[in-house]
């Protein structure tokens, strides 16, 4: 990972997820590196209590070291236990991500990846929603774009080189 630029102060950021044009969720986090490409954020998990996707739970005492760039479709979310424990890759297809000082904005398009630390469980997800939200009629070019991205993810995720 690169040594943060001389831009990446101040180190406390806040993380805007939108969804829809709507802010979905808003969290602090610490800034580790932003290299002008890729911007890198440790955070505590945001979510209230337990949520248990059948193959991974996110609880309270999860630290999630957050990925995002601004050349990518994407951000891979590092999702660690309490105890240090490494669970796995929660990735995002979003539209590039746009840091604007103190505020990383990322805008969730649906579609979703999952890697369990081991690489043995890679999972698809919310194909469904993302054909229901109606991104595939009203920007076919960035609809395309999610789908290229998380065909990538995949692959990265097969080949073991998430981040």
């Amino acid at each position: 990972m690169s040594a943060p630029s001389a831009e990446a102060a101040p180190r406390d950021v806040e993380v805007v997820l939108r969804k829809a044009g709507r802010t979905k969720l808003r969290y602090p986090a610490r800034l580790v590196a932003d290299d002008g490409s890729r911007v890198t954020v440790r955070a505590p998990w945001a979510g209230a209590g337990v949520r248990d996707f059948g193959f991974v739970r996110f609880e309270p005492g999860d630290v999630f070291v957050e990925h995002y760039w601004r050349d990518r479709w994407y951000a891979v979310k590092e999702v660690y236990a309490a105890d240090g424990s490494l669970k796995g890759w929660y990735c995002d297809v979003t539209r590039p991500v746009i840091r604007d000082g103190a505020v990383l904005t990322s805008e969730d398009l649906d579609l979703d990846l999952w890697c369990s630390a081991d690489r043995t469980r890679i999972v698809r997800l919310d194909e469904d929603e993302f054909e229901a939200s109606g991104l595939p009629v009203s920007d076919p070019a960035a609809a395309e774009a999610a789908r290229a991205a998380l065909d990538d993810l995949e692959r990265l995720a097969r080949r073991g080189r998430l981040v």
